[in-house]
């Protein structure tokens, strides 16, 4: 069995790293195609090299632009890779712009198409996110969710008989770069100046568009960071600092304290250093889960609803409508029980993947 993941964006090479050390167990042929919607180095190559993950076969180098162009540059520079390899399965990670166009150069080409994390639905359609993986699920073959819930979000949609619960492969990584870290097989993270590690202090992250495109909004949210109680740890994404120096809006304010986006093992020891964390990440809100530190979420909605009914994540669309107690109070809040159950499975997602597309009947639309 040959398979081409195609990948682009950070949260896709985590993704990657598991399903990458499964394959290289089995006798398949796997490809990795990395699309380059993020060529940052510290988005990107820090990826490869800190989680074991080999070198791509192909980079497409595509780089940024709007989403039409990028969707589109993605979509043109992956078809004669498929025609050329002509794969048994293309496997597309997640809701970025290269998986949607992924799936689709496939499906034209009638390549059996997998998605891993299948089926998970903000229902905000005002995030380019939820159009990707809407419109990935609906055309796509085999359905690879990662919880019960979004099994039935799938199965609401008509689409049961795609889906499978393949689990979460993020668990897998997650908890073994956990132990390596606390095995001490990782150095200390790059915290920003001004963070003392065995101090309490607040993990941060911030880059949707929604939080970080207009001006007025941006503006609040830094200052409600900087009005917290405790020092805040602020992994400033290349998003964010362009649109912060395009609003001429100063980042290191109040109690904010700017570093560089983390690699991977230097995010999960940042937050397992840290007392909460606040995000508006889909990743790192259900990496705090795992890692038991509480998370504030500053959107309306999240896709790991498993992480608010749990009592760890909390939604806070307008933290600066908030008080400054009620702010900080909910940012630092104690930590609730330990879940009763694991939402996001036991750690063998990967395996469940390699083995849920070799035994899959279903998939192929070649003549």
């Amino acid at each position: 069995m040959k398979v081409i993941s195609v990948v682009g964006a950070r949260p896709q090479l985590v993704k990657l790293a598991p399903i990458a050390a499964a394959f290289a167990k089995s006798d398949h042929q796997h490809v990795i195609v990395h699309t380059g919607q993020h060529y940052d180095a510290d988005l990107s190559d820090v990826f490869f090299s800190g989680l074991g993950i080999p070198d791509p076969h192909v980079h497409l180098g595509v780089g940024s632009g709007s989403h039409g162009v990028q969707t589109g540059a993605v979509l043109t520079a992956l078809d004669p890779v498929f025609e050329k390899e002509r794969p048994d399965w293309v496997l597309v990670y997640g809701d970025t712009n290269s998986t949607v166009a992924g799936a689709l150069s496939a499906v034209k080409m009638h390549l059996p198409v997998a998605h891993l994390e299948a089926g998970l639905r903000s229902f905000n359609r005002r995030m380019p996110e939820e159009h990707n993986r809407v419109l990935t699920d609906h055309c796509a073959d085999l359905l690879l969710a990662p919880t019960e819930e979004a099994m039935r979000h799938l199965a609401n949609e008509g689409l049961a008989h795609r889906a499978r619960l393949a689990g979460d492969v993020m668990v897998d990584i997650c908890l073994r770069i956990r132990d390596a870290v606390l095995a001490g097989e990782h150095p200390a993270p790059a915290l920003p100046d001004g963070i003392d590690p065995t101090e309490p202090f607040v993990f941060a992250t911030l880059h949707r568009p929604d939080n970080t495109d207009d001006p007025q909004r941006l503006s609040d949210l830094i200052t409600a960071l900087g009005k917290l109680p405790l020092p805040v740890a602020l992994a400033a994404h290349p998003r964010l600092v362009a649109r912060a120096e395009e609003h001429g809006i100063k980042l290191a304010q109040g109690n904010v304290h700017v570093g560089r986006p983390l690699p991977y093992a230097g995010l999960v020891s940042a937050v397992l250093a840290s007392a909460s964390v606040v995000t508006d990440s889909g990743g790192l809100q259900k990496e705090a889960f795992l890692l038991r530190r509480v998370c504030t979420t500053v959107r309306p909605e999240t896709e790991w609803v498993e992480t608010v009914a749990s009592g760890w994540n909390t939604l806070v669309p307008d933290p600066h409508r908030l008080s400054d107690h009620d702010w900080g109070t909910t940012v630092t809040r104690t930590a609730p029980p330990e879940p009763s159950t694991s939402p996001y499975g036991d750690g063998r997602a990967a395996e469940n993947v390699v083995r849920l597309m070799e035994s899959w009947e279903g998939g192929s639309r070649r003549a």
